[in-house]
């Protein structure tokens, strides 16, 4: 007689968003959590935030543990390893109850998907395929001192600048340069440019994005933030897998796992 099949236990999956003392962000961040919920079904979502919105990240964790879930997969909601993802999210992390076995997944860029989901806003905003070849493009971030984040902002523009626009710039709201406006400018003079328009390369509204929409006055398309995009939810899937195999030797605590690239 053959034996049922179990479905192995899948861990929770727990996205750790930045948080803002704009509103905007706390509810954008709930509606990518719905709608990875919507692609998983069956998979548990909790959303927390490092800072200004609740719950916090102990505090989810600390609740997490209590109702006797074990396993756990981190996935920080950030675009590039800047400082937050780099200090600020395993620091946090060290200081979950020792019940939890977490491991952490990548952040979320780069990744095709994400440019797929900068298109989709492009289009959404007005543009059309058949635009790509006569319309330059300023990828806005919001920028970071860490070099290493900028120097990836940068090899984006440069990977997305071959699927077909005739120029891609990068921009940062803060820390770096050149500023959003001032890429707008001199994309204007770039051969073959007939039209500008501006993405934000940021995942849920804020300061720093609405001054990127206010640097991009002068551009004849401004995008939405990436927000919860289709694509953007599938890339979270895919971080969650990535970090999680039902068919992977059992996760260690997390002091002894490696931060994933």
């Amino acid at each position: 007689m053959r034996r049922a099949t179990v479905a192995p236990h899948r861990p929770v999956l727990l996205v750790i968003a930045h948080g803002s003392r704009d509103p905007r962000h706390a509810t954008t961040v709930h509606a990518l959590a719905r709608r990875v919920r919507s692609l998983r079904p069956g998979l548990r979502v909790e959303t927390a935030f490092l800072d200004f919105n609740a719950p916090s990240v102990p505090d989810t964790l600390n609740r997490l543990a209590a109702e006797g879930i074990r396993d756990v997969v981190a996935l920080p909601l950030l675009l590039t390893r800047a400082f937050h993802a780099k200090a600020d999210i395993p620091s946090v992390l060290r200081e979950a109850p020792a019940s939890l076995r977490i491991r952490r997944a990548p952040v979320l860029g780069p990744s095709p998907l994400l440019l797929s989901a900068l298109e989709q806003r492009l289009y959404e905003a007005g543009l059309d395929p058949a635009d790509k070849s006569s319309t330059g493009v300023v990828l806005a971030s919001a920028g970071s001192s860490d070099p290493e984040a900028i120097a990836v902002i940068a090899d984006i523009a440069r990977e997305w600048r071959h699927t077909g626009w005739c120029a891609v710039r990068p921009a940062f709201a803060s820390a770096s340069l050149p500023r959003t406006e001032d890429a707008v400018r001199a994309l204007r003079d770039v051969p073959g440019v007939r039209r500008v328009a501006v993405a934000p390369y940021v995942l849920a509204p804020g300061f720093l994005p609405d001054r990127i929409a206010r640097g991009a006055a002068e551009a004849d398309v401004l995008a939405d933030v990436l927000g919860p995009a289709p694509a953007v939810a599938r890339l979270l899937v895919r971080r969650y897998d990535e970090a999680y195999a039902p068919d992977t030797c059992p996760v260690a605590p997390l002091a002894r796992i490696p931060a994933l690239a």
